[in-house]
């Protein structure tokens, strides 16, 4: 590869990431704002919207909360304690492309949701900590399976940083849905193997 063709792929992979971060804000700024303004509304109706929508362990009613249960949220604290590890994972994990961010969060939201639906009977779950446990999940693997040097750096200082919240895995704390937190670093580690990056294969040779 020439000097100016290594130069030019280098303009172009600085460009793509600084793309995908702007996007990263903006799409975590927007969650986050549409989770602040489910909490206000809840709010308003006595905490309505939990009950209703919650993730209800073992019943058919409940599954309809696999999909809303993370927008909601018991209380503003519990709102505010997710929002500044939800902002820096949503980031990382949406820094490669909006659109795998997005399929990376629906099956995080599905087999955490669903993990949780099937081991939690009769509770109700809520609370977008499945989602940081995923984001965790999906931005430490992403750098073992795409072996990019970015993402391997990336991974490591995630996991470095965040390793404490591992202990949200243990049960028996009460308030916390530990089943919520595993599901979802599950669904952050498969989400990263579905959409790692596709290697090409070498060439067969010509004789």
């Amino acid at each position: 590869m020439s000097e100016h063709s290594r130069y030019e792929s280098a303009r172009r992979g600085a460009g793509a990431l600084v793309s995908g971060a702007l996007s990263a804000i903006v799409i975590m700024v927007a969650l986050l704002a549409a989770m602040w303004g489910v909490e206000v509304i809840d709010y308003v109706f006595g905490g309505a919207l939990d009950r209703q929508f919650g993730i209800l362990g073992g019943d058919p009613d409940g599954l309809i909360g696999i999909v809303f249960a993370p927008f909601l949220h018991d209380g503003f604290g519990h709102l505010m304690a997710n929002s500044l590890p939800l902002l820096i994972l949503g980031f990382l994990a949406a820094l490669r492309g909006v659109g795998k961010f997005l399929w990376a969060s629906v099956l995080i939201i599905l087999i955490g949701g669903l993990g949780t639906w099937v081991t939690s009977p009769g509770v109700i779950t809520i609370g977008a900590s499945g989602l940081v446990f995923g984001y965790f999940g999906f931005v430490v693997a992403r750098g073992l399976f795409d072996r990019r040097a970015l993402d391997i750096v990336i991974g490591i200082g995630v996991a470095i940083a965040y390793y404490s919240i591992l202990w949200g895995l243990l049960p028996n704390q009460y308030g916390i849905s530990w089943q919520g937190h595993l599901f979802g670093l599950i669904g952050g580690v498969v989400a990263a193997w579905v959409l790692r990056r596709k290697r090409e294969l070498p060439a067969a040779p010509t004789y």
